[in-house]
């Protein structure tokens, strides 16, 4: 039976949730929040929301933060998910940034990387153009994958997935970027796994601590737990961080008015830095 949870309670929870992550809950989704943690609370002995919320507060670690993320959102991803965007990437992107970045330095940044199936997916994307342009040895191109979970984090680093996971990549990829473990789970090869860097990160820290900019963000699926005013923020901020002429993809459920934000729509989802 789900911890009933006060009109207060639900207010306190969601403004912090919003200060510390950028998700907004509405109203109607005090039922949801309240059934979603009600399991955290019993296992830390806790009484009410109230107590809940002071325990967060408390805490110095992250680690009750990443807990309550991990709870409140759906880290629902899996391998070339909205192909076409990695298609573009491949035919139109790559081809375009190659021939302008002189000291041969390509950085690409997948924000919200979830359990790891977009970066991969991404440095199989790379190592497939570069090798067919025959460029391998002269070009730095690994991909920062960054979340907010340590747990998806965990999982990613580790590139472990099932047989099923893997079936929307083609044949020869499989065979190239993947081996069979003893109990039959597909593991991303070594060298596949040194092209992708994993770190922790909030995207609502005041500054992004890059030293240099990216061309391409990867940031999908992410804003639609953003509010209006949030999103406008964040997408500033990847404006600011991302070199001149450099692309942003979003989710095609997601969009943002090029007016306020500096960038040039391309196509559905993907945007241009002037």
């Amino acid at each position: 039976m789900t911890l009933s949870i006060t009109n207060r309670e639900f207010r306190q929870l969601a403004d912090y949730i919003k200060a510390h992550c950028g998700i907004h809950l509405k109203d109607e989704k005090k039922i949801l929040l309240a059934s979603r943690l009600e399991t955290v609370l019993l296992q830390h002995r806790l009484d009410s929301f109230t107590d809940y919320f002071y325990y967060l507060k408390a805490d110095r670690t992250g680690e009750a933060l990443s807990m309550l993320v991990e709870r409140i959102t759906t880290n629902h991803t899996y391998f070339m998910r909205e192909p076409e965007h990695f298609h573009y990437l491949e035919q139109h992107v790559l081809p375009q940034l190659c021939g302008s970045i002189p000291d041969r330095d390509l950085r690409i940044w997948s924000a919200g990387c979830s359990s790891g199936e977009e970066p991969y997916t991404l440095a199989m994307i790379l190592d497939r153009y570069f090798k067919s342009m025959l460029m391998m040895q002269k070009w730095d191109r690994k991909v920062l994958a960054t979340d907010l979970s340590p747990a998806v984090l965990a999982k990613a680093a580790k590139g472990v997935y099932s047989p099923q996971a893997v079936q929307a990549l083609p044949q020869t990829w499989q065979s190239a970027y993947f081996s069979r473990t003893t109990d039959g789970k597909c593991q991303v090869v070594d060298s596949l796994k040194r092209e992708v860097i994993f770190r922790k990160f909030n995207l609502m820290e005041e500054s992004f601590p890059f030293r240099k900019k990216f061309h391409v963000v990867f940031c999908r699926n992410v804003m639609i737990y953003f509010d209006a005013d949030t999103k406008l923020r964040l997408l500033r901020r990847f404006l600011d961080i991302t070199e001149p002429g450099g692309y942003l993809f979003m989710s095609h459920t997601e969009s943002l008015d090029s007016r306020l934000t500096g960038y040039r729509y391309v196509r559905p989802a993907v945007y241009q830095k002037e």
